[in-house]
């Protein structure tokens, strides 16, 4: 099927007319006042260049145009720049990135909070929070606190990954890591395993409990299934458990442990999915180098950040009717590290 063509932008605009995103701004926008001086040939550059390609401005944006700073505030509760080139929330980034640019909105990365206890805080006593029209959540675990006083404070904020009631519903864009697990498993039961072990970081972020919950959800129809949690670094010892246990599938939350267990089992001759299938439940969260393809899913990170921009838009302007929760389905990937298991090696 043929992939709808791209929407021209104003950043299209801008390279096509040789000037900057603010000249095309200001041309759209009618600005003529006489703080705003724009040659007439420039003008006329830009509006042939608007007419030649049928760009249409978005009509959110002209929505915030018209009440708002058009300011998005993005906030991270980990570092958003780490070094190595799959760092876990660059994809977010881009999607945030590239909607915010389609609605002409401009991005404010809140860098100053302090670090209390490990974590950053929204809330501080030199926050800028209110420099944004409203802000984006980015975050393996956000602090419910933090939160509960937005929702109090009625501040418009959406955060991106499914997250609890704070004192309130919280507006969310995540993945449907449930059901994208659930369907491993009843893949993996299809193809004979029978004593599955769901392989845990023993994290309480609501991402970890939703691939819990569709791990145990649809582990009912195998003979065996339990949850065991590990720590980096213990991938041999988890790998003893596996093996001492019988497992013939490993369902693997965290994708290093992943890595490092097919390493663990190479080391001892064993093979993947030969002697142990391996199933990894979403992207790696740091660089780690493997040539394996592992079975597992993808999480829609872009997407979760374009729509991320798009409920927030909808809650600053008002347009958004009623609650905004959206889960978006994983796309599963089929890997060569779940097979059949082998009955001459895992004979109980």
């Amino acid at each position: 099927m043929t992939a709808p063509p791209r929407r021209v932008t104003q950043r299209d605009i801008a390279r096509l007319a040789g000037v900057s995103q603010a000249t095309v701004s200001l041309v759209l926008n009618n600005r003529t006042d006489a703080e705003v001086r724009i040659a007439p040939e420039t003008r006329d550059r830009v509006l042939r260049v608007i007419a030649e390609t049928g760009y249409a401005a978005d009509p959110v944006a002209r929505r915030l145009a018209a009440r708002f700073n058009r300011i998005i505030g993005v906030f991270t509760y980990e570092p958003a720049f780490p070094s190595g080139s799959r760092d876990f929330f660059h994809p977010f980034l881009l999607g945030i990135e590239e909607y915010a640019e389609r609605v002409g909105c401009d991005l404010l990365l809140f860098t100053s909070a302090p670090v209390v206890d490990g974590r950053r805080r929204i809330f501080h006593q030199d926050n800028r929070l209110r420099l944004a029209d409203g802000c984006i959540l980015l975050g393996r675990e956000i602090d419910g606190s933090e939160l509960h006083r937005l929702n109090r404070d009625g501040f418009p904020y959406v955060a991106v990954g499914r997250r609890d009631d704070a004192g309130g519903p919280v507006p969310y864009v995540g993945a449907d890591y449930a059901t994208a697990v659930a369907r491993l498993v009843e893949l993996a039961v299809q193809r004979g395993h029978r004593r599955l072990t769901y392989v845990s970081m023993g994290m309480n972020a609501e991402s970890s409990e939703d691939r819990r919950r569709g791990f145990v959800a649809a582990a009912t129809t195998a003979a065996s299934a339990r949850q065991v949690s590990t720590v980096a670094g213990e991938a041999d010892a988890s790998l003893d458990d596996l093996l001492a246990d019988g497992t013939t599938a490993a369902f693997v939350e965290d994708f290093a442990t992943a890595v490092a267990l097919e390493s663990a089992a190479r080391r001892r001759g064993l093979t993947v999915p030969g002697d142990l299938s391996i199933v990894t439940l979403g992207d790696p969260t740091v660089p780690v180098p493997t040539d394996i393809a592992f079975t597992g899913f993808l999480i829609p990170r872009e997407e979760m950040g374009r729509q991320a921009v798009e409920v927030l838009t909808g809650v600053i302007d008002g347009s958004a009717v009623g609650l905004q929760q959206r889960l978006l389905p994983c796309e599963l990937v089929e890997g060569n590290t779940l097979g059949a298991p082998d009955p001459a090696v895992h004979r109980r």
